[in-house]
């Protein structure tokens, strides 16, 4: 069987590994730490990668989430999120950011990894069940009880969260 290197491609898979850690831990030197543990990581398991479990982004995510899991430290990020931000000196963007990062934030541990898969690394809700294992009907069940619970913190009927720089649409 031809294997081929999950790994060739670096470029994108550095962006949407770090956009998903960043959504889970907050943008900044942590993520860009655990980013690159992730990486060392795949480098030292890359033989251990199997393509009929998924695409190489779903492998990179689980190894992500296993180095954010197992060896750093909650974060509380509602309290890390501004608390109400000044939209006379912010953009308006940017105050949308901070409030559905503050949304996000108040979600159980399960709805956060999900947004995070999806917006904070643009997977699809297929490659999302491939990475955690699930099926894509139950993935797309999860997802929309998760946006549903979130438009009810924001009080919205329209919510979309926001991607993180770098991934894609």
């Amino acid at each position: 069987m031809l294997r081929r290197d999950p790994l060739a491609d670096l470029e994108p898979l550095i962006r949407r590994v770090y956009a998903y850690v960043a959504y889970r831990m907050g943008d900044g030197p942590d993520a860009e730490d655990v980013t690159s543990e992730t990486f060392e990581r795949a480098l030292r398991y890359r033989k251990s990668y199997d393509p009929r479990k998924g695409e190489p982004v779903a492998w990179l995510l689980g190894i992500a989430k296993r180095c954010i899991d197992g060896g750093w430290p909650d974060r509380d990020l509602a309290a890390e999120v501004a608390d109400s931000p000044d939209s006379t000196d912010l953009e308006d963007e940017t105050v949308r950011k901070l409030t559905v990062a503050r949304a996000v934030a108040t979600l159980d541990a399960r709805d956060r990894e999900l947004i995070a898969l999806r917006y904070g690394s643009d997977l699809t809700a297929r490659q999302i069940a491939e990475a955690l294992g699930a099926r894509t009907n139950a993935i797309e069940v999860a997802l929309h009880r998760a946006l549903g619970r979130l438009r009810d913190v924001l009080g919205e009927e329209d919510v979309e969260p926001v991607r993180k720089r770098g991934a894609s649409r």
